[in-house]
């Protein structure tokens, strides 16, 4: 084994989810950085093409668990590399997946967490949209706003992903990989200031212990106030982990997140019998004597990997979150006769939970035949629980949306939910890709997993449980007649558990998808630009649908949902100093069976059929410094707006809209740089996504930000 090799494995092992050598340094480091690395555990290896070309990732080792190239995976993907998410000035999980195809927003749960849909799928409404940080599952709970602070990129996986993740929507998976140790001492600091009093610092410090030891400290705080009137809020997150290098060939990561947020619970603005801009979209109709809602997360991450030889590994993995929400918060329910007076129920919620995941994976490869099998032998196990208690009265002061009244004492409230739900997972599952030749991939893969369920409604010590199993299989073809060109067809299952449980305290059977694909890919000659477009279809049924006997409190599973669609993808360099990000989605995702009869052809709400997204940063010389300037079109089509409608009136629409950004930056030397964005450039009044009509969040205002970053 070469000493060259040691390091490299030592340093940036692939399988603990530091990302592929390539992609850490293209992301991590700046080209100028790249090409005066001398020491040993910067890596030679990391010195690619890919450093020089901004928003270009050649893999997706975080997401598919091994170091496979994109254009040799059988599904679309999209990563979104630490220089694009730089560029667009992107601080949360959900301003950095407006840059991928296909992906669009949700009802946020009155803003306290990311929630956003995939080829029109998801997710549980109960919690944030499904998301994973460096392969595990990060988002059962109650985690917040995600902060990219430590983000190195963001991998969305398109389709299905169950053969290896098992439980998730089919419409595809978010995977975020965080920024790693190094052992050469790198340190910044940034300051931003900005429209409604926004404020955000970080700290971004990493370099070596001892020989054998690199650490990386990662923090935000961020204080706000918002175009919204009577909204505010501030969090604070801390991120510090370490790499120990126990030998050549064996590395050890631990990693630790802590974030801290409070925020005005909003439901944003209504509808008044399906018209929208009846009230500015400042109006706040909540009470600010609420108070702010808190939410808290604690992570851990510890993993090891291990490699025998050059052909096999072994890696394992733990994690355990632990997070809350507690809060007041008012919130209209309807419109009454007068079409100005909100009817509003008041809530009081203190949810906590806790999610403990591990896994063990054997990665190898064998030749035999003139082929080589890619080999991913693994089992994992996860145990969550969550803690619900809840106070709520339906009625609680009624607010004029014209000429709004706050401060009335609110009445009492009572226990309206007292919960516990326990879910345990067990997993086995295999993947071989198999290199048939130098043009032709087969991707065989299948997952087995147990489930169990139960819910305890503690109130009466009522205890309804079940046990679930499913096996997910998985296949799929790449063809590559060339080297820039590489075609792909998969089709897969996927299934996913209903929480919760009927009027008839039962619980549900999980929902079942499967979907098929095909797709091609295209590298540029000179590797600076890659793109994908893919066709799909994808179904799924024994989805939650209102239950006809009870339909405000209780939900059937009923349902069977179809998405179709065409999704584009394009980034890179597109000549020397422009660099270009741009997407495209036609997304036709539809109700196919309900029990609401009307609702069967409808689209999904929240969900265009059109969207699309274009950034364009040029590079340049200014007095001698470097700068870039560049702006952001993005475009969201027409909408159904409500989530659950239960009769036809309920129904209403989202306009389409169009918001542009301007962005730019400038280097001062080596150690100061200036940034600047611009967003809503034209101050347009659009609506990001609705749950119903008294539910319609309004998208930002004209909004500026400077920052200043210091690296020393």
């Amino acid at each position: 084994m070469s000493k060259k090799t040691m390091i490299t494995r030592a340093a940036i092992p692939a399988a603990v989810l530091l990302v592929c050598s390539s992609t850490v340094w293209a992301q991590e480091a700046s080209p100028a950085s790249a090409a005066t690395a001398t020491t040993a555990n910067k890596l030679e290896t990391v010195k690619i093409d890919g450093a020089k070309q901004p928003y270009k990732t050649l893999s997706a080792t975080g997401a598919m668990k091994s170091e496979i190239a994109i254009r040799d995976m059988a599904q679309s993907v999209r990563v979104l590399s630490a220089d694009l998410l730089s560029d667009a000035g992107v601080t949360k999980l959900a301003e950095a997946l407006e840059l991928s195809s296909g992906i669009s927003k949700q009802n946020n749960f009155g803003g306290l967490w990311d929630s956003y849909a995939i080829r029109g799928f998801t997710g549980d409404p109960n919690f944030g949209s499904d998301y994973m940080v460096n392969g595990f599952n990060s988002s059962r709970g109650y985690n917040g706003k995600r902060e990219t602070v430590n983000t190195a990129s963001v991998e969305v996986l398109k389709g299905p992903a169950s053969a290896l993740y098992g439980r998730g929507e089919p419409g595809g998976t978010v995977n975020i990989t965080t920024k790693k140790p190094l052992f050469v001492p790198e340190y910044a600091v940034e300051m931003s200031v900005g429209s409604y009093g926004r404020m955000r610092g970080t700290a971004d410090l990493t370099g070596p212990l001892s020989e054998k030891l690199a650490y990386r400290l990662n923090y935000a705080s961020e204080k706000s106030d918002s175009y919204r009137d009577k909204v505010q809020s501030d969090s604070n997150f801390v991120a510090p982990s370490f790499l120990w290098m126990v030998s050549a060939d064996t590395t050890v990561s631990y990693e630790l997140e802590y974030s801290k947020q409070h925020t005005t619970f909003d439901r944003g603005v209504v509808a008044i019998r399906g018209k929208l801009d009846v009230v500015p979209r400042s109006r706040f109709l909540g009470e600010p004597n609420d108070g702010l809602h808190a939410i808290e997360t604690t992570g851990h991450q510890l993993f090891i990997q291990h490699y025998f030889n050059d052909d096999w590994s072994i890696q394992t993995g733990l994690s355990n979150r632990e997070s809350s929400i507690l809060g007041i918060s008012s919130e209209g329910r309807f419109i009454q006769a007068d079409d100005r007076t909100l009817v509003r129920q008041r809530r009081s919620r203190d949810y906590s939970a806790t999610d403990v995941s591990g896994r063990f994976e054997v990665l190898g490869k064998v030749r035999s035949g003139g082929l080589q099998h890619n080999l991913i032998f693994g089992a994992d196990a996860y145990k969550f629980t969550d803690n619900r208690q809840q106070y709520r009265i339906a009625t609680s002061n009624p607010i004029d949306i014209y000429n709004p009244v706050y401060g009335a004492t609110p009445p009492a409230m009572s226990l309206n939910t007292w919960s516990r739900e326990d879910q345990d997972s067990k997993s086995i599952y295999a993947q071989d890709q198999i290199d048939l030749s130098a043009q032709w991939k087969v991707l065989l893969g299948v997952r087995y997993d147990k489930y169990d369920q139960s819910t305890v409604k503690l109130a009466t010590n009522v205890t309804v449980s079940q046990q679930l199993s499913a096996t997910t299989p998985r296949v799929g073809v790449v063809y590559q007649p060339n080297k820039q060109v590489s075609l792909y067809a998969t089709a897969s299952k996927s299934f996913r558990p209903n929480s919760g449980v009927s009027s008839a305290f039962k619980a549900f059977p999980a929902e079942q998808g499967r979907s098929a694909e095909v797709g091609g890919k295209y590298d540029s000659a000179d590797g600076k630009i890659s793109s994908t477009m893919a066709l799909y279809r994808i179904a799924k049924n024994n989805v939650l649908t209102p239950d006809p006997l009870d339909p405000n409190n209780f939900a059937i599973a009923a349902g069977e949902v179809e998405s179709k669609g065409l999704e584009f993808d394009l980034s890179g360099e597109v000549r020397p100093g422009l660099r270009l990000s741009a997407a495209y989605a036609f997304t036709d995702a539809k109700v196919t069976r309900d029990n609401n009869l009307f609702l069967v052809g409808s689209q999904l709400a929240n969900v265009p059929k059109q969207s699309a997204n274009l950034m364009l940063v040029q590079a340049f010389r200014l007095a001698g410094w470097a700068a870039s300037f560049g702006g952001g079109i993005n475009y969201v089509g027409e909408r159904e707006g409500s989530v659950a409608p239960l009769t036809v009136a309920d129904n209403f629409k989202l306009p389409a809209y169009t918001s542009v950004k301007l962005i730019g930056s400038l280097q001062m030397g080596k150690q100061w740089k200036l940034s600047a964005d611009l967003d809503n450039l034209f101050d347009k009044t659009y609506y990001t996504n609705s749950y119903n009509q008294a539910w319609v969040l309004p998208g930002n205002g004209r909004k500026f930000n400077l920052t200043a970053q210091y690296k020393f």
